[in-house]
């Protein structure tokens, strides 16, 4: 019998890496998560939380250890990992980070369909990025740096550091995609063709690639 897939929610990977740690109950791992700034890797909602936790329950990743009430509030389920579930979180993990993995960045997206806005007006919008990104790096070299000043073991904010490689290597292509427009990238006049006679210009490229030629 083949595999089960791992469930394709990321959120569900972070619940079981905090129950390996040790049991707890849902609102308290949406807290540590957030005072961890963990949230800024894995999209974090509460709702989203008990939906997977529902999820690993239905698989035996997790069990219920015991439901206890804190003077008036509502009583809280602490779940615990189960043996499965260790052997799923290490399957999990082995395979996000010894397999490369084809994703969607949304960025990646609009590059593909970049044609449709006029030239001029889709190098503002990338100059406007390339500021964004660079004030996203300072605010993450920040708070590496107050970090840092914590002594803060390494280890535990390697994604920080993947998530600024990502950045710089992103910044690096948008500022080199402004420079090769501004230059006369695309080329330009086929491109500024699309938008002043499109019907034109489309039948143009059919003719010339025979295909897509947009894609």
């Amino acid at each position: 019998m083949s595999r089960q897939a791992h469930p394709s929610n990321p959120l569900a990977l972070a619940v079981l890496a905090l129950l390996f740690e040790r049991p707890m109950h849902p609102y308290e791992m949406g807290v540590i998560l957030k005072q961890r700034h963990k949230e800024e890797s894995i999209k974090l909602r509460y709702g989203s939380l008990y939906t997977v936790i529902e999820l690993l329950l239905r698989r035996g990743f997790v069990a219920p250890r015991e439901t206890a009430r804190d003077g008036r509030r509502p009583e809280r389920t602490v779940y615990e990992i189960t043996a499965s579930g260790r052997d799923e979180l290490r399957a999990w993990m082995t395979d996000l980070i010894a397999e490369p993995a084809k994703e969607y960045p949304q960025f990646e997206a609009a590059l593909c369909l970049l044609p449709v806005l006029p030239p001029d007006e889709a190098l503002g919008l990338l100059r406007r990025r390339l500021t964004a990104i660079g004030q996203n790096m300072a605010a993450l070299t920040q708070h590496v740096g107050a970090m840092s000043e914590l002594n803060f073991p390494p280890l535990f904010l390697v994604e920080t550091e993947y998530r600024h490689a990502l950045m710089k290597a992103e910044q690096h292509f948008v500022g080199e995609l402004v420079g090769r427009i501004e230059s006369g990238w695309g080329p330009l006049d086929l491109w500024r063709g699309i938008h002043e006679d499109r019907e034109a210009t489309i039948a143009k490229l059919y003719r010339q690639y025979g295909g897509a030629p947009m894609e």
